[in-house]
């Protein structure tokens, strides 16, 4: 089975991709600059926001069935910013361009690679941030973003199952990594080994789902 990442260089893709070689699958890691040195996962440039990069690894990739693509790059500007003079215009703009649309562009580049596969998967790393339903206020930039993702995710798996590709969007839960903060609820290993079941028994009967780590179903 092959497996593509995209921000793979630390936190929960760096686990994943770890844990996956290690289980002898065939892994590529997608950075931004330098990327690690971990054995047995194969690197690759992506800007997720750029267009021309997108282009780039699609065409590296040419031919290369991928079984499961998991986008999990994504940015958290927003922390602590002020309602009354916080949120800038570029920061929206900055988060939205990776955490939406970098996915999106990062779906319809690899499509062919997916269609390859005997049975693909696409795994949107979200967050329960997204829910309408969980709504208690702030970070109102990286809150959108996930929703934002999770509607795509939505709607990706209603125009992709036609083609047999299952769609899954996932919580990862709050994680102690650079971006969830030394005060998360579990550690790296424990999110990636949760992800990585809930990605093992995504299949079209459950495509469009919206899951924790730990498999609870989360409201939209």
């Amino acid at each position: 089975m092959t497996i593509l990442i995209t921000g793979a260089t630390r936190g929960i893709g760096l686990q994943l991709a770890q844990n996956y070689a290690t289980a002898g699958q065939k892994v590529i890691g997608t950075a931004r600059g330098a990327a690690p040195d971990l054995a047995g996962v194969d690197w690759h440039r992506l800007d997720v926001t750029d267009p021309a990069s997108h282009a780039a690894l699609a065409a590296a990739l040419d031919g290369c069935p991928v079984d499961l693509l998991v986008c999990n790059a994504g940015i958290y500007r927003d922390k602590h910013q002020s309602l009354a003079d916080g949120f800038p215009a570029a920061m929206w703009a900055e988060t939205f361009a990776t955490n939406v649309t970098g996915v999106f562009l990062t779906v319809q580049a690899l499509l062919p690679n997916l269609q390859a596969a005997q049975a693909p998967k696409v795994a949107i790393i979200s967050s329960r941030m997204g829910s309408d339903a969980l709504a208690p206020g702030g970070s109102y930039i990286y809150r959108a973003s996930k929703a934002a993702a999770l509607n795509l995710g939505r709607n990706l798996a209603a125009d992709l199952e036609g083609l047999g590709i299952a769609v899954g969007i996932y919580h990862p839960g709050w994680v102690r990594t650079d971006m969830g903060g030394p005060q998360g609820e579990i550690d790296a290993p424990q999110a990636a080994a949760g992800l990585s079941a809930r990605f093992a028994a995504l299949s079209l009967a459950r495509t469009g789902c919206f899951e924790t780590w730990d498999g609870q179903e989360l409201p939209y």
